[in-house]
């Protein structure tokens, strides 16, 4: 029992130490307050909105750039800090901010009523004009607002284009984090047009990509940089900064630069020029999802296999805690979990785990609901005669259940705990959306880079497919191994 003690006090100190010395994206743990303010600011972004913030390949490394990064730069160096950047989902910006988890957040944002209830807005430092994008062979269709009633409208998820669409009667909406998604939705006619700013769209404008005449009446839109409410100091830092870049005439500047960077994105190759080009993305995300799948299964069995003697107890309460942990675990959806850990417990107890940790600590007590139950299946299977005869022999209870009942118990759900690891390589996707580098995370990158819907996806599914098929494969190799003896 001493060594199984010591095995997982190493384990733990094994993955603290890789937790806190790895990356995930552009991300580093945020610190404390002061050198969040004053050494290091944690910037929050969406990088799918070209020319303010995208991913880009230069000199082979990916890199976020846009103009709202040069800004974020130059405050940066005015507080003499380093600029640090994590990338999320659109909608997930607003909750990274409040819970801290970033300083600031620059990705378009306008503005808003609604918005300023829960954070403050620098000065605006851009003004950007919503238009109506739509397929070529439909650019006649909606010559204004008035034909886009009753149609199917896409919009980027709590965006102000959102609340733009609200307003058309009849329209049925598509909400969704991310631009390219929505150019997917409207290639492939599940929407007939797209609400976005014309900055955006002119990236995605091509001969099968057009603007419709139709025009929003409330067409303007300011862009401002969003500051953790009551946080004066930077807020009154990055004013200072965007009052000197405007009246140096440096947004446009830097805005004219990120359109030429983003005007530059490749649309040409097939899937696989894609994956051979792009390889070092899959591979470091290949790399993340083995980590999250290893960690959370090797976890979630030893928490599965704790909660499954709980559940076997003949301690009453002890047993409720056993069953309510697997039936709340089982019976809520993983991504809620996941939102509870990254950001709950940032809100609520100011721990802000890594998203690799998040996901890590995710994956292990989800896959320890399911573990558990499995285990007790195979412990409730082996006939209760074993048990009795290493009690006459003279065994106490927890060296038979050691020597004897386990060992034959893991044998027999052998099968069962590697469909769950199968299963949780498949589930690690869910991670990518608080911005960890796994294979779908970095399969969104290449899709923005590439501008290609499908073919970045294929190539996550067919990557998924070859892990998977070839656990399965060892795990069978282990499971005739170790059946060899049963054959006699």
């Amino acid at each position: 029992m001493k060594k199984f003690t010591r095995m997982i006090v190493f384990l733990l100190s094994t993955v603290i130490l890789l937790t806190t010395g790895l990356q995930t994206t552009e991300t580093v743990s945020a610190e404390s307050e002061t050198k969040k303010v004053y050494k290091e600011l944690i910037l929050g972004t969406s990088a799918e909105f070209a020319p303010y913030e995208f991913h880009k390949t230069i000199d082979g490394k990916d890199q976020i750039v846009g103009f709202d990064i040069a800004i974020a730069e130059e405050i940066a160096k005015d507080l003499g800090a380093k600029l640090v950047i994590e990338d999320m989902g659109f909608d997930s910006l607003l909750s990274a901010l409040q819970s801290g988890r970033v300083d600031f957040v620059i990705s378009g944002l306008t503005p808003t009523e609604e918005r300023l209830k829960s954070i403050d807005f620098s000065d605006n430092y851009y003004v950007a004009h919503q238009v109506i994008v739509v397929r070529a062979e439909d650019q006649a269709k909606y010559p204004t607002m008035k034909e886009l009633e009753g149609e199917k409208i896409g919009v980027q998820k709590g965006s102000i284009q959102e609340e733009i669409g609200m307003t058309i009667p009849n329209a049925d909406l598509t909400s969704l984090d991310k631009i390219p998604d929505l150019i997917l939705q409207l290639e492939t006619n599940r929407i007939n047009a797209i609400i976005v700013e014309d900055t955006v769209a002119e990236g995605y404008l091509d001969s099968e990509i057009v603007l419709a005449d139709a025009e929003p009446e409330d067409a303007e839109s300011l862009a401002a940089i969003g500051i953790q409410k009551g946080n004066t100091e930077l807020l009154n830092a990055v004013n200072d900064t965007l009052t000197r870049l405007k009246s140096n005439g440096d947004i446009e500047r830097m805005v004219k630069e990120a359109s030429l960077l983003a005007a530059g994105k490749e649309k040409s190759g097939n899937i696989l020029d894609v994956a051979w080009k792009y390889r070092s993305y899959y591979i470091q995300g290949i790399g993340y999802t083995l980590l999250l799948s290893a960690l959370g299964v090797l976890f979630g069995f030893i928490i599965g296999l704790f909660i499954s003697l709980l559940r076997m107890t003949n301690i009453g309460i002890v047993k409720w805690l056993g069953t309510a942990y697997v039936e709340v675990l089982r019976g809520t959806p993983m991504l809620v979990q996941l939102m509870i850990i990254h950001y709950g417990m940032a809100l609520t107890f100011g721990i802000n785990f890594s998203p690799l940790q998040s996901g890590i600590i995710t994956l292990s007590i989800n896959s320890s609901a399911y573990l558990a139950e499995i285990f007790r299946a195979g412990i409730q299977g082996v006939d209760r005669g074993q048990m009795e005869a290493a009690r006459s022999l003279g065994m106490k209870r927890g060296t038979a259940m050691r020597h004897i009942i386990l060992p034959q118990a893991f044998k027999a759900v052998l099968p069962a705990i590697g469909n769950e690891f199968i299963t949780i390589i498949k589930e690690s996707s869910i991670i990518s959306v608080i911005g960890m580098a796994d294979i779908m995370y970095q399969a969104g990158v290449v899709k923005n880079i590439t501008y290609k819907g499908l073919s970045p996806f294929i190539i996550a599914a067919a990557i998924y497919f070859v892990m998977t098929f070839a656990l399965s494969k060892l795990l069978s190799v282990v499971e005739r191994k170790l059946s060899a003896s049963d054959n006699r």
